[in-house]
């Protein structure tokens, strides 16, 4: 049995995600089991969050995900257990590193070392959602922290409010072998994106690996649609704008993630094409064979013929991206 999750993502400029609560809403009354909020450089996922929140009452609520390099790990405890406390036990806290252009342009931090700094990271807020005394020496963190220009006058803390839940669920948005790797090893979930049901296995190195309780709860676009090439034509923009322009040229994760997939050359086209300002071009070159495997699109049979690979893939939960009720409502019908 697959678990439905609404993935909200992060507001498009000039919208408000307040407007999405009557979807949120109507993803309760479906039953979809969690609703999810990203951030990127605009709208933060922890408003949002607390939002929904007090317009649901059931749904579960996660961040996919909070930027690690946007908050100290003290201050994503606090977050945490606070909006766990406010919603009643319903918070999930996702967790990623972004990349390397936003954590350094935007949170002018440097890239360091990822998968290190989120091992410290997941440890310092676990230790601090279990109210211990806070102390941690390690390569990127030092609390209290002793190093130059320090007052030594830190003192080692522990959390004030007693959380409703110590071990509220951990996950890690991870799309590299190492920080997959790491998520199945540390966290009691993952969230990957660009998950082929029929490929997921083989890309991401899955077999032998989803312990007993662990969630691996993948995202796919959803577009119920008797136009299938039209549905194929409107997400193409959005899987553009991660191949080609989230990143680098030679360091984005998700262009990297598409080669795998065997799209080497696609990938090197759409990238150059976004890059040097053609943005159309570049979806363009998305192939239809992909926007297939990765999303959920068509008619309800044939939405409910895909349900059934992803429940043979591994995946756990599916966390669906979708702005409009008749998708929410016709997932949720092929998914029975």
């Amino acid at each position: 049995m697959v678990k439905l999750g609404l993935n909200l993502g992060y507001a498009p400029p000039g919208t408000n995600p307040a407007e999405l609560v009557p979807l949120v809403q109507h993803a309760e009354r479906l039953g979809f089991d969690s609703v999810w909020a990203a951030e990127s450089w605009g709208t933060d996922a922890v408003s949002v969050l607390a939002w929904i929140a007090a317009s649901t009452s059931r749904v579960k609520i996660g961040s996919a995900i909070m930027q690690i390099p946007g908050r100290t790990p003290a201050n994503t405890a606090m977050t945490a257990a606070t909006l766990d406390l406010l919603s009643g036990g319903r918070f999930l806290l996702g967790l990623g590193t972004s990349g390397p252009q936003v954590v350094e342009g935007w949170h002018g931090e440097p890239w360091g070392k990822p998968v290190t700094k989120t091992r410290e990271y997941v440890d310092i807020v676990r230790a601090a959602l279990r109210r211990e005394t806070l102390e941690h020496h390690g390569s990127q963190y030092e609390i209290p922290f002793r190093g130059d220009g320090a007052t030594g006058l830190g003192k080692p803390l522990k959390l004030m409010l007693r959380p409703l839940r110590a071990d509220i669920p951990i996950y890690l948005a991870a799309i590299s072998p190492k920080a997959v790797e790491l998520a199945f090893e540390i966290a009691d979930g993952w969230i990957p994106i660009f998950f082929s049901p029929d490929r997921a296995r083989e890309v991401f190195g899955l077999n032998g690996r989803v312990r007993e309780g662990f969630d691996v709860a993948a995202t796919a676009p959803a577009v119920a649609t008797d136009d299938l090439q039209a549905a194929r034509d409107e997400l193409k923009s959005y899987y553009a704008l991660y191949i080609g322009g989230m990143g680098a040229r030679g360091k984005n994760f998700y262009n990297s993630l598409f080669a795998r997939y065997g799209y080497e050359d696609e990938a090197r086209e759409i990238q150059d094409l976004f890059l040097d300002g053609k943005p159309r071009d570049a979806a363009a070159k998305v192939p239809d064979a992909f926007v297939d495997d990765v999303a959920l699109i068509g008619s309800r049979e044939r939405i409910a013929d895909r349900l059934a690979a992803w429940r043979e893939s591994g995946a756990t939960s599916l966390l669906v991206s979708a702005r409009d009720e008749i998708t929410l409502r016709t997932v949720a019908e092929a998914a029975a």
